[in-house]
């Protein structure tokens, strides 16, 4: 029971932690991205489409991919560029991806929207690691996505804190007129960190219809990209702290399904509201406490 318990809590963080690695980089840029909810939803959509459609799972990958990119460059467009109040685009942006994933849905597979699935990602056994107590199965018989995100963890914060690059994007979010003094483009270094953000938004996307669920409903991020973002917050925008957030509310997610098939008698509306109450819980506890960084969310304007 509990290596089931711990197996589907990491199964059910790695869209979220995807997500949220990619807006930690963007919100070091100093960029609110709102519109996570919808890149999540369109690679979620388009990265099943093109997987039925193609008959493979790597091009269904690469589609999901490329709508949250795209989705996150119209995002760049107007924030950047434009200097569009960023809650203002991004929510626009959420709305915008959930009407044109509910029209392309119904349009190619039916006013009742019947169901259409794909062969998922297979678990890849790493040896005798995946016959460990507990953490065997949650940490070493997971898909290769899985393998993915947890890989990405150290691979992001290492950048971030001890690279060159990582330096640039956060004087990008912290004193842009600084950094365009010395000589860094902001407006470049915006655009990079919002596209690889569509890129990691839309591999979780992905994760959704390619890897845990086999197949599409509207609206299946259901909160995620959100809970990212708290997950951002809570993780004080580090790679490992958002890594352990994200666990920690896909341990929530797993403990809601395992309450529902208890067969208890209580309301199952209060266990599907466990995850998105325990965010508003960390958040109250934790957030407050948190040093966002001192540009995100102000548009750059170069004077």
């Amino acid at each position: 029971m509990l290596e089931v318990f711990a197996t589907s809590s990491v199964a059910m963080a790695t869209p979220i932690l995807l997500a949220a690695l990619g807006e930690t980089i963007v919100e070091r840029s100093g960029i609110l991205n709102i519109g996570i909810e919808g890149s999540m939803l369109s690679g979620a959509f388009f990265a099943l489409a093109a997987a039925y459609f193609s008959g493979s799972l790597i091009l269904g990958l690469l589609a999901g991919i490329a709508a949250a990119t795209a989705l996150n460059a119209l995002l760049a467009i107007l924030v950047i560029n434009l200097a569009v109040s960023q809650v203002v685009a991004g929510t626009a942006l959420d709305i915008f991806a959930l009407g044109l994933t509910g029209v392309m849905y119904r349009r190619l597979f039916g006013i009742t929207g019947a169901a259409f699935t794909v062969t998922p990602l297979r678990p890849i056994a790493l040896g005798p690691l995946a016959r460990l107590p507990v953490i065997g199965p949650a940490l070493f018989d997971q898909n290769a996505m899985v393998y993915a995100a947890i890989l990405l963890v150290p691979a992001v914060a290492y950048i971030m804190s001890h690279t060159r690059y990582g330096l640039w994007i956060r004087a990008a979010g912290e004193r842009p007129q600084a950094a365009d003094a010395l000589g860094l483009n902001v407006y470049r270094l915006r655009w990079e960190a919002l596209l690889i953000a569509g890129a990691l938004t839309g591999l979780g996307g992905a994760y959704l219809t390619l890897a845990y669920t086999d197949t599409f409903v509207e609206g299946i991020s259901a909160g995620r990209g959100f809970v990212a973002l708290a997950v951002v917050i809570v993780g004080r925008w580090n790679a490992y702290g958002a890594a352990a957030a994200a666990w920690l509310f896909g341990a929530a997610m797993a403990l809601q399904f395992g309450l529902q098939a208890s067969g208890t008698t209580i309301s199952y509306q209060l266990f599907l509201a466990l995850p998105y109450a325990l965010t508003l819980l960390v958040l109250a506890l934790f957030g407050a406490q948190s040093q966002s960084p001192s540009a995100l969310g102000e548009p750059y304007v170069r004077g």
